[in-house]
C-alpha cells in the first residue's frame, strides 16, 4: 500500500482538473466481454463524436487512490482527443487498497501472463476492433502508478503500443520482489521509491527484455518526466530509467540534444538516438505532484495531427529493434 504521503496526489492533479469541451460523446464504461482481463480491471472510453478513419488509441492509466473518471476529469486528453479524432482508454484499477496498478508482479511483467497489463491489452484490441482503428498508433501515457504501468506496457508488450510517456514513474521492472514473492499483486517495493533498486544499464534492459523473451520487432519510443524535488519516488528513479530505455533501444547514454527551459520554465529536455527516440526531461524543484503537459506528449505521438500521415509500429518507420 502506498505511503499516506501520496493521498495528496490525486488531489493535486484535481485542482488543475480541465473540463473536456462540451460534446455528446462521454466517458462510458465497457462491461461486455473484452478479453482476457484475470484480475477484473474497469474499462472505460471516451470516443469523440466525429472519427477520422483508422483512427489512434491512447491509453491513460491513473494514478494511486485515482480512478478512471478522475484521469478523465484531470486531464486534458478528452478535450484533445475531440480535437484530434483520436480515441481515449481509461482504465479503471481493480486493488480497492489504495487504486494503484500492479507493477510487480511476475504476471503483469510477463508478456501474455496476466495481471492489470493483460487486461488493459485487452481494452486496446477491443477498441481497436470495435472502432476499426490503427494498430500501428497505439500509445500509453500516465502519471505516478500510471507512469509505471506505462513502462510496464510499453516493455512487456512492444508489438502492441508504439510509444509512451511517463510523469513521475520508475523504471520497468523496479517494483519487482526478490525471492518467492514474484506473485505478489500490488507489493509495494520501499527500496525502489527510495531510488535504492540500482542497475547497469545492460541489466535493466536485460529485465526488460526478459518480458517478452525471442521478441526481436519494433520497440516503442518513449518520454520520461521526473521532478528532482520528488518526495515519492526518489528522482533517482529517472536516471535508472533513462540507463533501461537506452540499453533497450540500443542508444547511446549520452544524449544528442539538450535544451533549457522546455517545455517549461527550469525544465530541461535531453535527447537520445537518432528522431529523439528517448526524451527525458528533469523538472528542476518539482515534487512528486508534477504537472502534465499534454501539448508535449501529443506532439510527441504525432497525435495533434488529425490524418494518419505520421505511421508508427511494426507498418512505421524503422527504429530501435531487440
Amino acid at each position: 500500500m502506498l505511503p499516506a504521503s501520496t493521498l495528496a496526489t490525486a488531489a493535486a492533479f484535481l485542482l488543475g482538473a480541465v473540463t473536456p469541451m462540451a460534446s455528446a460523446a462521454s466517458l462510458v464504461e465497457i462491461k461486455e466481454d473484452f478479453g482476457p482481463n484475470p484480475t477484473k480491471a474497469g474499462f472505460f472510453i471516451y470516443v469523440p463524436d466525429v472519427l477520422p478513419a483508422k483512427p489512434a488509441v491512447l491509453v491513460n492509466p491513473h494514478w494511486c487512490h485515482g480512478s478512471a473518471s478522475a484521469a478523465f476529469r484531470g486531464s486534458q486528453y478528452a478535450t484533445l482527443a475531440s480535437k484530434h479524432g483520436f480515441i481515449v482508454i481509461y482504465p479503471d484499477s481493480p486493488h480497492a487498497a489504495d487504486d494503484c496498478w500492479d507493477v510487480s508482479s511476475a504476471q503483469t511483467l510477463t508478456h501474455n501472463g496476466g495481471g492489470d497489463s493483460l487486461g488493459i491489452v485487452s481494452m486496446v484490441k477491443w477498441t481497436l476492433n470495435k472502432y476499426k482503428g490503427d494498430a500501428s498508433r497505439v500509445f500509453v501515457t500516465g502519471v505516478s502508478s500510471g507512469a509505471m504501468m506505462t513502462q510496464v506496457l510499453v516493455g512487456a508488450y512492444p508489438d502492441v503500443f508504439a510509444a509512451g510517456s511517463a510523469f513521475s514513474g520508475v523504471p520497468f521492472g523496479c517494483f519487482a520482489p526478490a525471492g518467492n514473492n514474484t506473485g505478489v499483486y500490488g507489493y509495494w517495493s520501499d527500496d525502489c521509491a527510495k531510488g535504492k533498486v540500482k542497475h547497469t544499464a545492460e541489466e535493466w534492459g536485460a529485465i526488460v527484455k526478459a518480458a517478452y523473451p525471442g521478441y526481436g520487432g519494433w520497440r516503442p519510443k518513449l518520454q520520461l518526466f521526473h521532478g528532482t524535488k520528488d518526495e515519492v519516488l526518489d528522482y533517482t528513479n529517472y536516471g535508472e530509467a533513462v540507463k533501461e530505455w537506452t540499453s533497450v533501444l540500443g542508444l547511446s547514454q549520452t544524449p544528442v540534444t539538450t535544451t533549457l527551459n522546455t517545455p517549461v520554465a527550469g525544465w530541461t529536455k535531453y535527447t537520445y538516438g537518432p528522431n529523439s527516440w528517448l526524451e527525458a526531461y528533469s523538472a528542476a524543484g518539482v515534487p512528486h505532484d508534477i504537472r502534465v503537459q499534454e501539448n508535449t506528449v501529443l506532439e510527441f505521438f504525432k497525435l495533434n495531427y488529425t490524418s494518419d500521415y505520421f505511421t508508427w509500429g511494426q507498418g512505421g518507420p524503422t527504429g530501435p529493434s531487440a
